[in-house]
């Protein structure tokens, strides 16, 4: 069975995009592929007009030009906050210092900058998440993709992520596209595609609140 069939749109620099639909839609694997992760077996996936050839174009795209936001967070338990959000500067960032400073001017931009060496073992989920924002946003990304970045978060701290992320998005002049089952934050968004079966079933555009 194919995740995702017969789909095709271009999201513009800057858009705010929610991707919805029920489980089994196909919306993480939409995700995957539109930074590599996941190769389709047929069509082309393009950023900024070029189609990435090899695995290595796409890890070297990852790495400068687009952050991941991980639902269950994906940072390593026995680092520190600082230390997980420097991870992604190795080989990108040649100072050490300004690996170190960057990331803990990130932590401070989320309001961790109390928290930046503490363990994420020892931090709550909305913390260990926020950390995770901050990481996506290590190398300076023109693009955030976020698989259900708000899934496993209490009602009050999910207000908090998605506040942040549209926060970054408008003062970093990044392109965000999110994944979520829920239509209330999918509202949120000024564009959203609907998908259902692996396909697109429709899609609402919405202005830019004031």
């Amino acid at each position: 069975m194919q995740a995702i069939r017969e789909v095709s749109f271009q999201i513009e620099r800057e858009e705010y995009v929610a991707v919805t639909g029920p489980s089994g839609s196909g919306k993480s694997t939409l995700l995957y592929l539109a930074c590599g992760l996941d190769r389709a077996d047929t069509g082309t996936v393009r950023f900024a007009g070029t189609a990435p050839k090899s695995p290595a174009e796409w890890t070297r795209l990852r790495s400068t030009q687009i952050g991941f936001v991980f639902q269950t967070f994906q940072l390593i338990a026995g680092l520190t906050a600082v230390e997980n959000v420097e991870l992604p500067m190795m080989g990108v960032v040649a100072s050490e210092r300004e690996r170190s400073k960057r990331a803990a001017a990130l932590l401070e931009r989320i309001g961790l900058g109390s928290r930046a060496n503490h363990r994420i073992a020892d931090l709550s989920g909305g913390e260990a998440q926020r950390v995770a924002i901050a990481r996506a946003l290590a190398n300076s990304p023109s693009v955030i993709l976020a698989d259900e970045p708000t899934g496993n978060l209490d009602s009050h701290t999910t207000a908090q992520i998605l506040s942040l992320l549209e926060d970054v998005r408008k003062d970093h002049r990044v392109t965000l596209v999110m994944v979520t089952h829920d239509a209330q934050i999918a509202e949120r968004a000024t564009r959203v595609i609907h998908l259902l079966d692996g396909k697109v079933a429709g899609e609402e555009r919405r202005r830019e609140p004031a």
